[in-house]
C-alpha cells in the first residue's frame, strides 16, 4: 500500500473519531427527561440574547476601530492594532473572574475607590465581558476586508460633495459587509460555546446548565442540551462557510488626516478598551498576589498543565500529519479533513459530556490523562492540520517527482523529503495546540483524573470556594501564556508581511 493510500485510511479513522462524540450524544439524548422543555426555552432565550447582544457590541466597537486603524493617521498605529487584538488571545473567563471580583458591593474597585459600584453579572455583565474579549474578531476581519478596498471609490464620493462620514457609511461599509459579517458570526460562535464567562457571571446559558446537569449525574439531560447547543453552533458554522469576501480590484490605500480633537477621542476610546480588557485583569491578579502571596498554589499544578499540554501537542501533530497529507492528495482526503474541522466547532462542555459517557463504558479510559489528551486532540486538531497544510501548500512538487524518477520508493520520498519539508508546520501547529490546551477549562474540569489539578481547574476551584486571592498565580500564569500567544501571532503576521513584500 502506498503512503498516499495509508494517509487516506488513517485520515478516515481520525474523521470517525471526531464524529463519535456526536453519535454518543444522539444515543444518550434518547432517554432524556422531557420535563426539560420549559428549561430549554429559558436557556435558549438567555443564550441567544447573550450571543446577539455580544455581536452588536462587538460590531459597534470593532468596525469603527477597524476604520480608524486602517485609514487614520494615528500615532503608533501598529502598536494599537497589536494591543487591540490582544484580548482575543486572553481566555474570556479570566476577564469574567477579574470583573466579578472588582465590581459590586465589597469588590476590589469599590473598596479602593469608596464608591458603590454596580456588580458585573447576569446578562448585562456577561455581554460586557464577552464583548471586550470578542470584538477583535470583527476588528481583524473588517481590517482584512478594508485592506483590499481601492480608495478611489471613496475619493470619487468625496469629490461629488459627500461628507466623509456619509461616504464611509454609504460607500465603504457596504463593500466590506462580508468581512464584518464573518467576524460577527465568529463572535456568535465563541459566545455560544463559552462556558467560563456565563458560569462565573451567573447567567443560565446552555453551557452553564449542561455543566450543572453533568454534576447532578444527569448525563442524558446534559446530552439533550448539548445537542440543542450543537444545533445552533452548526447553523452558525454553515452561515460562516457560505460567506465569501467580495474581491476588489487592488488599488491605492488611503491615510486620513483627522482633526486633532477627533484623533484624541479615538486614542482615548482605544485606551479605555485596552484598560478594561487587559489592564484591569492584570491589576486585580497582581493586587491579590501582593496581598495574599502564593498561598495554596502548588507548582505541581503548573507542571500538570505543561505535561498534559505537551502530550496533547505531540499527539495532535502526529494525528494531523496523515490528515494534512491525505487532504493534499485527493478529494476523499479533503472530505476527511473537513470533518476534522467539526471538532473545533464542538464546544468543550459538549465534547466533555460525550467523552465522559465513553469513558464510563470503557473503564480503562475513565478519568485518565489519555482521555483528556483525546479531548484536546479532537478540539484543537484543526489548528495543527491548518499549520501543516500551509507548509505543504508551499512544497515544491518537483523535488518529490525528481526523487521518484531517480528510483526512490514512496516511503523513502516521504521520509527524506516530504516529512522534513513539513517540519515548520508541525512545530507551529504543536505550539498552537500547546497554548490552547494550557488555557482550556470545561473539558478539563469534566475529564481530568481525580486529584489532577491544572492551573485552569485550580483557578476555577478558588472561585467556587470564594478564595479569590488564591487565583492570583494561575491567573497571571494564564495571562503570560496568552501574551506568548499574542507575540507569536504578531511575529507570524510580520514574517508573512515581509515574505509577501519580497
Amino acid at each position: 500500500m502506498t503512503p498516499s493510500r495509508v494517509n487516506v485510511w488513517l485520515s478516515g479513522l481520525v474523521a470517525a473519531v471526531i464524529l463519535a462524540p456526536v453519535a454518543v450524544l444522539f444515543m444518550l439524548s434518547l432517554s432524556a427527561d422531557v420535563d426539560l422543555a420549559g428549561q430549554i426555552a429559558a436557556i435558549t432565550v438567555n443564550s441567544l440574547a447573550l450571543a446577539l447582544l455580544t455581536v452588536l457590541g462587538s460590531v459597534a466597537i470593532g468596525v469603527p476601530l477597524a476604520l480608524v486603524t486602517s485609514y487614520a493617521d494615528l500615532p503608533g498605529r501598529r502598536f494599537w492594532v497589536a494591543t487591540l487584538s490582544a484580548p482575543l488571545a486572553v481566555p474570556s473567563y479570566l476577564g469574567a473572574f477579574a470583573f466579578f471580583a472588582a465590581f459590586g458591593p465589597g469588590g476590589e474597585l469599590s473598596v479602593l475607590s469608596g464608591l458603590p459600584l454596580p456588580p458585573v453579572k447576569g446578562l448585562a455583565g456577561a455581554t460586557l465581558v464577552m464583548t471586550l474579549y470578542t470584538f477583535p474578531f470583527v476588528l481583524l476581519s473588517t481590517r482584512a476586508a478594508l485592506a483590499g478596498l481601492d480608495v478611489s471609490v471613496l475619493e470619487a464620493a468625496r469629490t461629488l460633495g459627500m461628507p466623509l462620514p456619509t461616504a464611509l457609511w454609504k460607500v465603504v461599509l457596504p463593500r466590506v459587509r462580508n468581512g464584518i459579517a464573518a467576524g460577527a458570526l465568529l463572535v456568535a460562535l465563541y459566545t455560544l460555546s463559552d462556558f467560563g464567562t456565563p458560569a462565573l457571571l451567573q447567567l443560565d446559558t446552555f453551557t452553564r446548565v449542561i455543566f450543572v446537569e453533568y454534576n447532578a449525574f444527569g448525563l442524558d439531560r446534559a446530552a439533550l442540551l448539548s445537542l440543542q447547543l450543537l444545533g445552533f453552533v452548526a447553523l452558525i458554522l454553515l452561515l460562516e462557510s457560505r460567506l465569501r469576501a467580495s474581491r476588489e480590484r487592488p488599488g491605492r490605500t488611503m491615510t486620513l488626516k483627522l482633526p486633532g480633537a477627533i484623533k484624541v477621542l479615538c486614542l482615548v476610546g482605544a485606551s479605555v478598551i485596552v484598560l478594561a480588557a487587559l489592564a484591569l485583569p492584570v491589576a486585580i491578579f497582581t493586587l491579590w498576589l501582593v496581598r495574599d502571596g502564593a498561598v495554596g498554589f502548588d507548582p505541581g499544578y503548573l507542571l500538570n498543565s505543561v505535561y498534559v499540554s505537551l502530550l496533547a501537542a505531540v499527539a495532535t501533530v502526529l494525528v494531523a500529519l496523515p490528515v494534512a497529507f491525505a487532504a493534499s492528495a485527493g478529494r476523499l482526503g479533503r472530505l476527511f479533513e473537513r470533518i476534522t474541522y467539526l471538532g473545533f466547532g464542538i464546544p468543550g462542555i459538549v465534547l466533555g459530556t460525550a467523552l465522559v459517557y465513553l469513558g464510563l463504558q470503557l473503564s480503562f479510559l475513565y478519568q485518565t490523562v489519555t482521555l483528556l489528551v483525546v479531548a484536546y486532540m479532537i478540539r484543537f486538531l484543526p489548528l495543527a492540520v491548518g499549520a501543516v497544510r500551509a507548509t505543504l501548500a508551499r512544497r515544491n512538487n518537483d523535488l518529490t517527482g525528481a526523487a521518484r524518477s531517480l528510483g526512490a520508493s514512496p516511503f523513502e520520498v516521504f521520509r527524506r523529503i516530504s516529512l522534513p519539508l513539513s517540519l515548520p508546520g508541525l512545530v507551529a501547529g504543536a505550539a498552537l495546540v500547546f497554548l490552547e490546551a494550557m488555557r482550556e477549562l470545561p473539558a478539563t474540569l469534566m475529564l481530568r483524573p481525580t486529584g489532577f489539578e491544572t492551573i485552569g481547574t485550580y483557578l476555577w476551584r478558588t472561585y467556587e470556594a470564594g478564595y479569590f486571592g488564591r487565583g492570583a498565580i494561575p491567573g497571571l500564569l494564564l495571562m503570560l501564556v496568552s501574551a506568548v500567544a499574542v507575540m507569536m501571532m504578531v511575529l507570524g503576521e510580520g514574517r508573512l508581511s515581509r515574505r509577501h513584500s519580497r
